[in-house]
């Protein structure tokens, strides 16, 4: 029975991550988390392998602002990579084929998440960013702490 359950389990969640969602951006709650609606279901997305800075940390509101010029009120399509600890879903956004966490990168409106990064080219759009002093990497040094760090030591949780 418990080989039965883990291979169902494993088959079912490998099925599940290799999703692709399509709907309309309806909310931006950040720089990296949308709700999108698809027949009047909705599904909260963290954009998979960047993270943005905290509402209430420098450059934040620019964050969530660049991301909604990106995508509000658009039909997207969403590569799911897996469900995050606090039950959302954690994904690729696309829209017309454009990369939209990579485009956050690109633009200097995020980090790449290092801890959860696979693809290698963001760390290529994140230098380049930086080396040009785009969004966030115009700040001065101290502005620009990484939103993990800003966590941790504010005790604040995304």
């Amino acid at each position: 029975m418990y080989k039965f359950f883990f291979l169902y389990f494993f088959l079912s969640t490998n099925t599940l991550f290799a999703d692709t969602l399509t709907g309309r951006v309806i909310s931006i709650a950040d720089g990296d988390t949308v709700t999108i609606v698809n027949n009047k279901h909705q599904t909260k997305i963290r954009l998979a392998e960047i993270d943005t800075p905290e509402k209430n940390q420098p450059y934040g509101k620019k964050a969530k602002k660049a991301l909604s010029d990106f995508i509000f009120n658009k039909k997207v399509e969403v590569e799911v990579v897996t469900i995050d600890r606090y039950g959302r879903t954690v994904g690729k956004i696309f829209l017309d084929k454009q990369n939209i966490n990579k485009e956050m990168v690109k633009a200097g409106h995020a980090w790449v998440y290092v801890k959860y990064a696979k693809d290698k080219t963001l760390f290529t759009l994140e230098k380049n960013a930086k080396e040009n002093q785009l969004g966030l990497w115009a700040l001065p040094e101290g502005e620009r702490i990484p939103p993990w760090q800003w966590r941790k030591h504010k005790g604040n949780r995304k």
